[in-house]
């Protein structure tokens, strides 16, 4: 196995990140996850962009997306999984312990695991912490996550693969690392990105292809939703057929099905949507 550390490829016993580096210290550092089949990543042009958007509003120097790209294809052609998750993390490199970031700049690795596809449908819970969708790191995808690992060891206690917040008025907000979509009335909706969630990839190409609308919804739309599915790089789209102590039988239903389907197509044929 094969990572991107420090300019070049290493052998991944070998890689190794300073102590000191500010993501592991402090969490200073901004992330992307990219679907990868067969050495091919997907929508790769739209995550580096969104990585550039989140180190520029963590204050980091901007990314040279070039040598990332250099990056993700050397780590996918030197081992070509047939179903991957490919990383890019991108931190304030190393620095003083404490929040002050030090001078060396950015560290930036990409390395590539082994994933399993998803089932066509999953159980979630809604947690009672919240986003908050006024915070600094709003709408950031950042490496600072133990909220979400709490959250989502709560989902898999309750046997669920997802946790789902609210903000802080009280509205749908997002997964631990999904964007929610609802069904009422055969309409199709998910939350806007000024209630705090992250601009998922997979969200935006669904709201395009499937004609969803962006709509400020309470968190208790879930106990009355005909039918609710998530979005997110591995899960693609993904039915929820139960939801706390709510079953939502024959999930996937109708309009999740073929949201389902409208995306494995639209990606199929292309894979990097601009």
């Amino acid at each position: 196995m094969k990572i991107w550390l420090d300019g070049k490829l290493q052998d991944a016993e070998d890689a190794r990140v300073s102590v000191f580096d500010h993501g592991l210290t402090v969490g200073d550092g901004v992330f992307e996850t990219l679907k990868a089949t067969h050495g091919q990543a997907f929508a790769v042009t739209r995550h580096l962009d969104r990585l550039a958007v989140s180190a520029r509003g963590l204050g980091l120097p901007e990314p040279d997306l070039d040598e990332v790209r250099r990056a993700c294809d050397a780590v996918l052609e030197a081992d070509p999984l047939p179903y991957g998750r490919l990383r890019i993390t991108y931190t304030g490199g190393v620095s003083p312990l404490g929040s002050d970031r030090g001078t060396t700049g950015p560290t930036l690795v990409v390395a590539l695991g082994g994933a399993k596809r998803r089932a066509d449908s999953t159980a979630a819970v809604t947690v009672p912490w919240v986003r908050n969708e006024r915070g600094a790191l709003a709408g950031l995808k950042t490496t600072s996550y133990a909220e979400n690992v709490m959250a989502l060891a709560r989902a898999h206690a309750q046997d669920a693969t997802e946790a789902i917040f609210a903000n802080t008025v009280g509205q749908l907000c997002e997964g631990t690392g999904s964007n929610v979509f609802v069904v009422l009335d055969g309409a199709l909706h998910t939350p806007p990105l000024a209630a705090g969630c992250l601009a998922g990839i997979t969200r935006a190409l669904t709201a395009e292809w499937t004609g969803a609308q962006e709509t400020e919804l309470p968190l208790d739309v879930l106990e009355r939703a005909d039918e609710i599915f998530l979005t997110s790089t591995l899960r693609d789209v993904q039915a929820v057929d139960r939801l706390d102590g709510r079953t939502l039988p024959g999930a996937p239903g109708p309009v999740t099905a073929k949201a389902m389907r409208v995306f494995a197509e639209r990606s199929a044929a292309d894979p990097d949507p601009r």
